[in-house]
């Protein structure tokens, strides 16, 4: 176990350095110099320009800037925001409750959704999970901003049962109540790609010799199906559900700008066309940390939730 946790912590580790190179050389990478993206085209002096380069440190070498921007960054610190003439962490700070609460809004739909759908698919065969491949095959090809636009359509202007995009709600419970479209319409395809896995899963199980004996001997079916069958499909649900779980995190810009949520998401695309630079440097570390720690989190569970796979075998990855 301990040689287990310490390679997947070195490999989080390894993964976080790799990426926080790639986002830091993302700025001068791009084409242009960088204090012309900080200018927006507006005329300055070459007095201004020295100014700005020694206030965003680009005066110093490579090496030199991104040991002091990643010292700033694991420290929290991220820089100022060009768009918005404010620090980059209370920039994200001030968003960060609206895109954690839809993530999990939507993660709570996908788990609900998409577990219970497979399940019921894998024991009632016939034309309930003939029905079931079929809408979860559609929910699964169909991209975000097509569900938005039909979720809005349908529930907002024509039957006016929840508010359209924009909007300012005051407390938690308001906030659920807007948050409702576009966490389905987040969840949808996620829900129906988790449904089939489930499904599979069960499937799997349910073929196996042990459930046939224990079917043989008198087990009700219930407890055939908790005992023998879902605990052991876990494994593979878990694992992709943590996949998608990070992966919400990476389409909540979609979301976000079709129903104007000011959240994250909406900011990177904002901060994207403005080349606002410090803050899609730090979403884009901050979602691809998220998505390397909920991975690590899903291969230390796998081992646990199915014995039956080694710590040295092939988890998830």
């Amino acid at each position: 176990m301990t040689r287990f946790l310490t390679g997947r912590l070195l490999g989080l580790v390894a993964v976080l350095f790799v990426t926080s190179l790639v986002v830091f050389g993302s700025v001068h990478l791009a084409p242009g110099d960088p204090v012309s993206f900080l200018l927006h085209g507006r005329p300055a002096t070459p007095e201004a320009v020295e100014a700005l380069r020694a206030q965003y440190h680009l005066d110093e070498p490579l090496p030199v800037q991104y040991v002091q921007w990643l010292g700033s960054a694991v420290q929290g610190e991220f820089g100022r925001s060009a768009q918005y003439h404010q620090d980059v962490s209370a920039l994200l700070g001030s968003r960060m409750a609206s895109t954690l609460t839809l993530i999990g809004y939507a993660a709570l739909l996908v788990a609900v959704i998409g577990v219970l759908t497979g399940i019921g698919a894998a024991l009632r065969p016939g034309l309930f999970d003939r029905t079931v491949l079929v809408g979860t095959g559609v929910a699964t090809a169909m991209p975000a901003f097509v569900t938005a636009i039909v979720l809005v359509s349908l529930f907002s202007v024509r039957l006016g049962w929840f508010p359209g995009p924009g909007g300012t709600p005051a407390g938690f419970t308001e906030r659920l109540y807007h948050l409702t479209l576009p966490a389905f319409a987040l969840a949808l395809s996620f829900a129906g790609l988790l449904a089939r896995v489930t499904r599979s899963a069960m499937l799997d199980e349910l073929g196996r010799e042990h459930v046939e004996v224990a079917r043989a001997r008198g087990v009700a079916g219930a407890a055939v199906v908790r005992r023998h069958v879902l605990r052991n499909a876990l494994g593979p649900v878990v694992t992709v559900g943590g996949t998608m779980l990070a992966g919400l995190l990476i389409s909540t810009s979609i979301v976000e700008t079709a129903f104007d949520v000011p959240g994250l998401g909406s900011l990177l695309v904002q901060s994207v066309t403005a080349k606002d630079f410090a803050v899609v440097q730090a979403i884009t570390l901050l979602s691809v940390a998220a998505f390397a720690v909920v991975n690590t989190v899903v291969d230390l569970l796998t081992p646990i939730l199915d014995p039956r796979l080694s710590l040295r075998g092939e988890g998830s990855s």
